[in-house]
């Protein structure tokens, strides 16, 4: 589970299902005692009285908010072919709807049904509007800055050394895993790098395939890596902070090989970073 994959716009669903907690807790109808009778054992009804309204409001928005935040932070599973987040989407339209009608259909309605129909309608707006405003798509959680990396006999790291960047911490050929670099030696040519995949198929070194040079490459968010085959199912899923390798290019999106190298169609690349 990837928690830095999340949107403001899951931020906005996650604080709508407390929300809805925090109602279900409130008074569903307003209540007056009428005159001359002794009421001080009475208390006008919450949504925990009310099975329907606890059902189809309040636990219905929380469960819609569940499954939007898992799946974005999962968008491989699926339940009965659909993604979760699709679903999480569609509770949150039917809770609005069922709160929008009740809050209607109440002659004196209280403030836990007010409250239940600002937070599903704060909830279908961030479910459904997510992937559609540009505001709640940015990310909720910055991506992680690569750690710096101290150089041989103290010195100072060079500008953009960090883990998993490319080309940091190389080795010359032939030295002992765990051994430092000698100050000033050059990585000899086709010695693998630690912290990055070997490419499938990888061109020769510093030939360009066609028109079209390989680079590495870091996304801002977690973003899904489809087969070339075209299928609409992810087969991985890009994380922040690590380096991938781009080996084509596809129109406006790019062929990018994993660590473990498997290869797949990044459709998003707004905002990468290339190493």
């Amino acid at each position: 589970m990837n928690m830095r994959s999340l949107t403001r716009g899951d931020g906005v669903v996650i604080g709508a299902a407390v929300v809805l907690f925090i109602a279900s807790f409130l008074h569903l109808y307003g209540y007056e005692c009428p005159s001359g009778l002794n009421c001080s054992g009475y208390s006008a009804p919450n949504a925990w009285d009310a099975l329907a309204a606890l059902m189809s409001i309040y636990l219905g928005g929380i469960i819609a908010a569940a499954l939007v935040v898992v799946g974005r932070t999962m968008p491989a599973r699926k339940v009965l072919g659909f993604e979760l987040g699709q679903l999480g989407a569609a509770f949150s339209v039917f809770t609005l709807w069922t709160a929008f009608w009740s809050t209607i259909d109440a002659s004196n309605a209280g403030a836990g049904l007010i409250l239940g129909l600002l937070g599903t309608a704060v909830l279908a707006v961030g479910a459904v509007g997510t992937p559609l405003i540009p505001a709640l798509k940015a990310p909720l959680m910055g991506a992680p800055r690569p750690q710096a990396v101290q150089s041989p006999y103290g010195g100072q790291p060079q500008p953009g050394q960090g883990y998993g960047y490319p080309g940091a911490q190389q080795q010359p050929y032939g030295a002992q895993p765990g051994q430092q670099q000698p100050y000033g030696a050059q990585p000899q040519a086709g010695q693998p790098q630690p912290g990055r995949p070997e490419p499938q198929q990888a061109p020769a070194a510093g030939a360009p395939s066609g028109d079209f040079t390989p680079f590495w490459f870091a996304v801002p968010v977690a973003r899904p890596l489809y087969g070339e085959d075209g299928s609409p199912s992810p087969i991985a899923e890009l994380a922040p902070g690590t380096w991938y390798l781009a080996v084509e290019q596809r129109g406006a999106s790019l062929i990018a090989q994993t660590q473990d190298g498997r290869r797949g169609v990044l459709q998003d690349t707004t905002g990468i970073q290339r190493g």
